[in-house]
């Protein structure tokens, strides 16, 4: 008697409106001719046992495409059964984009993002996640964008997901360390390692890992899709202000080095650096107003997470307040600057354009 394990699974994805019970197949050799005669039905094949996190994302994404989103699930290594899938991920020895196959195990496999996109910086191994997203990324983010992939957003976050998200998972797949030196703790929350939990216990007489390979997958795609619209709400639209501010410099002020943000929630430091680097642009100071209706001028470090500044507000004013430092800086309203000069506040606006002023042709005189 020929059997076939068939389980049905709800994929579902935040934010899609995409909800559909499917089929998922466990296949043995003998299901190979039902499977060929259904040509209506596309099919994706990846391997059996025990999975990992880079083929259920590699799924999960091309779900979330048209062509893909009724598409049955084969797990099997059987190499007949994988020439009629219609897209192979993380199994079969093969990269070969032209006949969808994915895999990225065979000893001469060595792509990055850099090789397979000439002008990317990103020089980790890809797993099948990484290959899957550099050929279909685009479509997958415009897709649940309900955007076209000519978008200027959907190219911004191509790469800010692959930096954030997908690199993570193929590093963690090809066995790549974060660090060369000892780690001072253990993460074991990532979500490579909550994918992996999902897995069969080893003292399992009977393992099926089907009930853990549907719920991977829905953990995996729901946080996929959620990085995305995190990316296209709260960080584009960050992004979108400094953009704007960093165009309108010279209207806070002749030098080009300060901007203004109308928010002083917004997160910048990143953004700004992607921002000069795309275009040149040095600043050296951020203007804005607090919660309070007071103003703030913070100093620009010389990366996002460093603590060195690239001008500090002047030596003598810091760790000075109130009526000391208004009456060294003949500023009348400035009440504050920090002890190592990364940010000072004053009552008015032209206020701390002038300490970022005075601070800048200070350093340029030096």
């Amino acid at each position: 008697m020929l059997k076939v394990f068939r389980q049905f699974i709800t994929v579902s994805f935040p934010n899609t409106g995409v909800q559909r019970i499917q089929p998922l197949f466990t296949m043995n050799r003998a299901s190979r001719t039902r499977l060929s005669s259904s040509s209506n039905v596309k099919t994706i094949g990846t391997h059996d046992g025990k999975f990992h996190c880079d083929e259920v994302l590699a799924i999960a994404m091309l779900k979330l495409l048209p062509e893909y989103t009724d598409a049955q699930v084969i797990r099997t290594r059987d190499a007949e059964t994988l020439k009629v899938c219609d897209v192979v991920v993380d199994v079969g020895g093969e990269y070969d984009a032209a006949t969808l196959r994915f895999d990225h195990h065979q000893r001469s496999f060595e792509h990055t993002m850099k090789t397979l996109l000439p002008g990317k910086p990103w020089e980790t191994r890809l797993s099948s996640a990484g290959l899957v997203y550099v050929h279909y990324g685009l479509a997958v983010i415009a897709q649940v964008l309900n955007k076209k992939k000519e978008d200027e957003v959907v190219g911004k976050l191509y790469d800010k997901i692959y930096e954030n998200f997908i690199e993570e998972i193929d590093a963690v797949d090809n066995g790549i360390s974060v660090s060369d030196d000892k780690l001072r703790y253990r993460i074991t929350t990532t979500i490579s390692q909550r994918v992996s939990r999902l897995n069969s216990s080893w003292r399992d007489p009977k393992p099926d890992e089907t009930q853990g390979f549907n719920k991977a997958l829905q953990l995996v795609g729901a946080e996929f899709v959620e990085r995305i619209h995190h990316y296209a709400t709260d960080w584009w639209e960050a992004y979108s202000i400094v953009f704007a501010s960093v165009d309108a410099r010279y209207d806070v002020d002749r030098s080009g080095e300060i901007i203004e943000l109308e928010n002083g929630a917004v997160p910048w430091k990143e953004h700004l650096a992607d921002i000069e680097a795309e275009t040149s642009v040095k600043i050296n100071f951020v203007i804005f107003p607090d919660q309070k209706g007071m103003w703030r001028v913070q100093a620009v470090p010389i990366t996002p997470d460093s603590f060195i500044l690239r001008v500090p507000l002047l030596k003598e004013w810091q760790g000075l307040r109130d009526k000391e430092l208004q009456e060294i800086s003949q500023i009348p309203t400035a009440n504050f600057v920090h002890a190592n000069g990364f940010i000072g506040g004053a009552a008015e606006r032209h206020a701390v354009i002038r300490m970022a002023r005075s601070s800048i042709s200070t350093d340029e005189n030096e």
